[in-house]
């Protein structure tokens, strides 16, 4: 037995030294003889240098269970340390040791430095480093390994490709040959496959974009021919080998669908042969099990031949002919999978002008700029890929389909050449400038009569039009409007009483005269719900060809320099239906009605309702007699 030494006193606590523990006895250490032992085994190797400290001490704790540091360790060594770490201790220009006072060698202050450059070195025995060699050759192996599984793959994807351009016209292996695969392959496989009878290959451009989109929802348009037809037949096939792939084609009508089909006749079998169409379904059936078929929308209630479907794939051509986004929208709910190795996509090809530019333009070319990616209210990912003739080279080589398009007139010519979004073709109202008809609001004269036109719908927009006669030359001026959907009566009147609250009293106007039917039902219709709102309304004048002369007429620049109407640029949808609103194809005289025509038809409205400027004694009087106005007119009071 020893003492305990003063140094492990700690208040109430015992630090115990290694290889003692507390004796029975108060005051004393008792010492534990196996863990001595080992102790003294450790220091032997540490001493021959058969072990570093690190390893000594994380071996001694592994044998006896009692954890010591390497620090700890090292205060257990008798000998003389500068023999066994001499780096440690401070030596002269001839290698001796500088000695203290006491005799000894000096130790080096602070923690050793590597020198500038070297690798820190630690003092391994020469089992651990047999361990660290081992180790680095199985890390070598590994690399090594990996190298030969790369090679593989790539030799395995090269056979493919090549079993692919390879493959005679009868047998049933696909041959198309994606862009992605072609760039994973060698430059010698590229040049072989490039120089081999190749059926479809993409122009370097937007085509290429086009087919490589990520995006959900993708529109590649612009001038005429920029390969954008045989674009939308190509890209459908991405996932044509996949079982669970199915893909819709679109076009308006069936005369434009078999331009189309007869394309496909001459691609499909030659990319997969063993492909068979099927006349009646308009479908084509893939030996994987794919399918593509075809189909046409001719009207907006078409679309709901396809519910209950499901697309992985789904494709427009000439999208602008449609005059809404309804049926978009509502084939874009088909779009689903059950195979998590398929992506789904919308795809739709157009050029500018037709009866749908405004909302296709309002879509994907407004939001964002150009071939940038965007998303949407909707939260769907979306892109515009501009094209232009020069984007492909089969087409505008020659120069002969460029002549042709310049002969069109001014409208379509900028339409089909340049591409431009900004032009309508067949506008109805071309005498509309927005230099002269749109103004920068300002305040209104309270004095000022003012009068509003409503077009009402649920499913489409209603929309209301608030305008007002300047009492020096007669010129209406639309200053409000209110263009929603999905709004009852009750809605739309507590909408237009929350802003005519800006108004110095209530406007009287006309109401679209389906409003006040009452066909099919005994409660109560949107117009009663209006003026039970409040509002003073009449039936409007609904007649087509008279309103749309009258606003010709209002369009009319006078000897004054002013038109009889112009609109505050705080009015979009107006001003955006009097600049693309096209003719109908059947009425010179009218306006197509399949268009959007809600704020053209509240504008309609009230210009033939006669708005007039009144005598402001008049409108005093009238207002007298609106205050004061008996509610028992038999007993008149």
């Amino acid at each position: 037995m020893t003492d305990i030494p003063k140094g492990y006193i700690k208040k109430k606590s015992v630090t115990v030294p290694f290889g003692y523990e507390l004796s029975n006895i108060q005051g004393y250490l008792a010492p534990i003889s196996s863990q001595l032992e080992e102790l003294n085994k450790t220091l032997h190797s540490i001493y021959n240098k058969e072990a570093s400290l690190r390893e000594g001490a994380m071996l001694l704790s592994e044998k006896t269970g009692r954890k010591i540091s390497h620090v700890s360790l090292k205060t257990y060594l008798d000998k003389d340390l500068w023999l066994i770490f001499p780096e440690e201790y401070v030596t002269d220009d001839n290698g001796e040791f500088v000695l203290t006072k006491s005799g000894k060698p000096k130790k080096k202050s602070g923690r050793p430095k590597n020198k500038p450059g070297a690798k820190k070195r630690y003092n391994y025995s020469k089992t651990h480093q047999r361990k660290l060699a081992l180790a680095r050759k199985q890390k070598e192996l590994k690399k090594a390994e990996q190298r030969v599984q790369n090679k593989k793959e790539r030799l395995k994807k090269e056979k493919e490709l090549l079993k692919k351009v390879t493959a005679p016209p009868k047998s049933k292996q696909s041959r198309v040959v994606s862009e992605e695969e072609l760039q994973t392959t060698t430059d010698s496989l590229q040049e072989a496959i490039k120089d081999s009878k190749v059926i479809f290959h993409p122009n370097e451009g937007p085509q290429t974009d086009f087919l490589a989109a990520s995006e959900k929802d993708v529109l590649y348009g612009g001038a005429a021919g920029g390969g954008k037809s045989y674009a939308m037949l190509v890209d459908p096939l991405r996932y044509a080998h996949k079982k669970a792939h199915r893909a819709l084609i679109l076009r308006r009508s069936m005369p434009e669908l078999r331009e189309m089909i007869d394309k496909s006749r001459e691609l499909y079998p030659l990319a997969f042969p063993g492909a068979k169409f099927r006349e009646v379904e308009k479908l084509w059936n893939f030996p994987s099990g794919a399918k593509v078929e075809f189909g046409f929308l001719e009207r907006d209630a078409d679309v709901y031949r396809y519910q209950g479907q499901a697309y992985s794939w789904i494709g427009f051509d000439e999208i602008t002919h449609l005059p809404t986004e309804f049926s978009w929208n509502y084939l874009a709910s088909r779009l689903r999978t059950t195979d998590s190795d398929i992506q789904t996509y919308l795809r739709c090809t157009a050029n500018p002008g037709g009866v749908g530019s405004h909302w296709v333009k309002k879509r994907y070319i407004d939001p964002h700029e150009h071939n940038k990616s965007f998303k949407g209210k909707d939260g769907l990912t979306r892109k515009f890929i501009p094209a232009k003739l020069a984007d492909n080279p089969y087409l505008a080589e020659d120069g002969i389909y460029e002549q042709m398009l310049n002969s069109l007139p001014p409208t379509q010519r900028r339409q089909l050449l340049e591409g431009n979004w900004d032009v309508s073709e067949g506008a109805a109202f071309t005498e509309f400038d927005p230099n002269v008809h749109i103004i920068t609001p300002f305040e209104i004269p309270i004095g000022w009569e003012r009068t509003k036109g409503i077009d009402y719908g649920y499913a489409s927009e209603s929309c209301c039009l608030w305008g007002t006669l300047d009492i020096n030359d007669g010129t209406l001026i639309i200053y409000r409007e209110l263009y929603r959907k999905g709004l009852t009566g009750q809605d739309l009147g507590t909408i237009i009483t929350e802003k005519e609250l800006e108004d110095p009293f209530s406007v009287p106007g006309v109401l679209d005269t389906a409003a006040w039917s009452k066909t099919g039902t005994t409660g109560p219709t949107v117009g009663e719900s209006l003026v039970r709102a409040g509002h003073k309304l009449r039936r409007a004048d609904k007649n087509r060809i008279q309103g749309k002369i009258q606003i010709h007429e209002y369009l009319k620049v006078r000897e004054s320099g002013r038109p009889k109407l112009q609109v505050f640029n705080s009015c979009p949808n107006l001003i955006r239906e009097l600049q693309s609103i096209p003719l109908s194809k059947t009425n010179p005289d009218d306006v197509d009605p399949h268009a959007s025509e809600h704020a053209y038809d509240a504008l309609r409205y009230m210009i033939m309702s006669r708005p007039r400027v009144l005598n402001p004694f008049q409108r005093i009087r009238d207002l007298k007699r609106e205050m004061y106005a008996p509610s028992d007119t038999t007993f008149g009071y």
